[in-house]
């Protein structure tokens, strides 16, 4: 669904890789760990200290920090945005690190136990390739960790976005996904969903970031976990 029938906020919209390479520089400092990790950390069924691990769009590595801290032995990670790719090198924390689509990773068949991608779903145009394409490299009865910026907050007009050296806000090219439009395409690429989790704006949000007091308990983000027949 495109986003721009509600705009709140207007901002000039950057395509993603060229919003992408610009955020890279303050990235880590923009973005909240109650929007991701403690949703993460909320997780029951997940052990993630078992198997081969993808982290797709790994982005600056933050997530990948934060899977080797839980005991992830064999983690890699894929991104498109040479940028993010250069910070999350940096931090030495993946076997491997790859450019590419995570519509088209090129990466072996059945290769990981576990696949996550945190904060990306919302600049695809549709998710069934990405859906496809998760199941194609996990080994069945694995798992698809996907974390995504929460459609309430989106249909509240907010999109991705950032501010640039200048100060001036702009925003990253952004879709709006149901959670029905999660839950067809993941099954019709054979996954079934096993655990679901939602963020909401709550003290620990508004302890950081104040301005948002109009939105608390508002759902911002959430965390669900497909398992692969």
């Amino acid at each position: 669904m495109e986003f721009k029938p509600f705009d709140a906020r207007h901002y000039p919209t950057l395509a993603v890789s060229e919003g992408y390479g610009e955020w890279a520089r303050t990235y880590d400092s923009v973005v909240q760990d109650e929007m991701d990790l403690r949703l993460l950390a909320r997780l029951a069924e997940i052990d993630w200290a078992a198997g081969r691990v993808l982290d797709l769009a790994c982005g600056t590595g933050r997530i990948g920090q934060w899977l080797r801290a839980q005991g992830v032995a064999k983690l890699d990670g894929l991104d498109f945005t040479p940028a993010m790719l250069a910070k999350a090198r940096a931090r030495g924390v993946y076997d491997d690190l790859l450019e590419g689509d995570v519509r088209a990773t090129g990466l072996p068949d059945a290769a990981y136990d576990l696949a996550l991608m945190v904060l990306a779903d919302e600049h695809l145009n549709e998710l069934g390739a990405l859906y496809r394409e998760v199941a194609r490299v996990t080994a069945a009865g694995g798992r698809f960790v996907l974390v995504g910026y929460h459609p309430h907050f989106m249909l509240n007009g907010i999109p991705t976005h950032f501010n640039r050296a200048d100060g001036q806000p702009v925003a990253i090219e952004t879709y709006v996904h149901l959670m029905s439009d999660h839950v067809k395409a993941a099954h019709r690429s054979g996954w079934s969903l096993g655990e679901l989790e939602e963020g909401l704006v709550d003290e620990a949000w508004l302890a950081k970031k104040p301005k948002w007091a109009r939105y608390e308990h508002h759902p911002v983000s959430f965390a669900a976990v497909w398992r692969r027949s």
